[in-house]
């Protein structure tokens, strides 16, 4: 029996948080148990682009994507999903080629967008604008 190859990927947007599986297959991706092509226009768009690179660098996709999104709003969870898939695409690739052709075209296609909600200060409602104060 051949070992069947499985790769788990994350990816993180805000405070969404995707995960995926890759298994080899026949190029079935879902998204939270749906078919990526059932999302909205744009979203579909965005999980697209990482599969167009692959397209046209390494020919046919034969393998399946699995991703499940957790935590944050809609956008934050495509845009966790696009970078989990597209990690996770290249770990399954190992080519030097498609992570160049990744890197070219939008460098957060492997490469987390770290910034985060900033923390309230302690003694007022906001983070960084404070109360206004009078002296007189």
């Amino acid at each position: 029996m051949s070992e069947i190859k499985k790769i788990i990927t994350s990816g993180k947007r805000k405070t969404a948080v995707a995960r995926a599986v890759l298994t080899e297959g026949s190029g079935k991706i879902t998204v939270n148990n749906k078919d990526y092509k059932t999302l909205q226009m744009f979203d579909k768009l965005k999980i697209d682009e990482p599969l167009r690179i692959t397209e046209n660098i390494l020919g046919k996709i034969n393998f399946d994507v699995k991703i499940n999104v957790k935590g944050g709003g809609e956008k934050s969870q495509i845009e966790a999903a696009r970078l989990a898939l597209a990690r996770a695409i290249n770990k399954f690739a190992q080519s030097k080629e498609l992570e160049e052709a990744f890197d070219n075209y939008d460098w957060s296609l492997l490469i987390a967008d770290v910034r985060r909600k900033e923390t309230y200060k302690p003694g007022d409602s906001k983070a960084r604008r404070k109360r206004q104060t009078s002296y007189r």
